[in-house]
């Protein structure tokens, strides 16, 4: 489910939702739809600058005014050391982490500033705040979204606009499953001896954000399960 989906569905506020999978977003539109908002659906890859541009130019004009933006495409993939890291996955994690999350705020918010109202949601990680072993290049491409993150809110710091870091900890989704190329076992075992957060938990927060009064600015956020401490500081029972 993207990130607080069926929360903003709940709230009336009409949803415009993309990723690779058609069948996986259509299965979702009906789902929101269910819950009473309005769902359009945008099938993909924000690492093809050129078909995510052509997407958002084809949006019908009262779909065209975005209000919340949230960059949540975002990927690790491997564990091992840098000097034996695989470069295809390093470069799936910088055009998807760094530059898909460029592309759509390039493609977004322009509009917002031209209404002079917005809020972009960016998706960080707790990896971004301090590398762990084997995060490497994902630990990067987290720190890139808190320093994109926090120069954006720089620009349009004279507008109000909004700009907000959510910073997971342990959430239990299909990260470690896509990390780990499949492999059901070790993805299991990442979550093994503590309750991790929910893709629920994150989003609640990111609509709390949002629906902050408007002379507020959640900047950042970090949310951690109970028994983790850090990125690398976990304890197991």
């Amino acid at each position: 489910m993207p990130i607080s989906g069926i929360f903003l569905a709940e709230n009336g506020d009409r949803l415009i939702l993309t990723g690779r999978n058609e069948s996986r977003l259509a299965d979702i539109k009906k789902e929101l739809e269910g819950k009473g908002s309005d769902v359009m659906t945008l099938t993909f890859d924000v690492r093809d600058r050129e078909k995510a541009a052509k997407f958002i130019e084809m949006l019908p004009a009262e779909w065209q005014e975005i209000d919340v933006l949230v960059n949540n495409a975002g990927l690790a993939l491997g564990l091992e050391p840098e000097y034996e890291g695989n470069p295809d996955d390093w470069e799936t994690m910088i055009d998807t982490n760094i530059k898909g999350l460029l592309t759509m705020t390039r493609l977004i918010v322009p509009g917002m500033v031209q209404r002079n109202r917005g809020h972009i949601i960016n998706v960080g990680s707790v990896a971004g705040d301090a590398a762990y072993a084997g995060g490497n290049v994902y630990c990067a491409t987290k720190a890139a979204v808190k320093a994109l993150s926090d120069g954006l809110r720089i620009n349009v710091a004279n507008t109000a606009i909004r700009v907000t870091n959510l910073k997971p900890g342990l959430v239990e989704t299909n990260f470690s499953n896509i990390r780990f190329h499949g492999d059901n076992n070790r993805a299991a075992n990442v979550y093994k001896g503590i309750k991790p957060l929910t893709g629920d938990d994150i989003a609640d927060v990111a609509v709390y954000a949002a629906n902050a009064p408007e002379h507020v600015q959640i900047a950042e956020v970090l949310i951690l399960a109970t028994h983790q401490a850090s990125g690398s500081v976990i304890v197991r029972k």
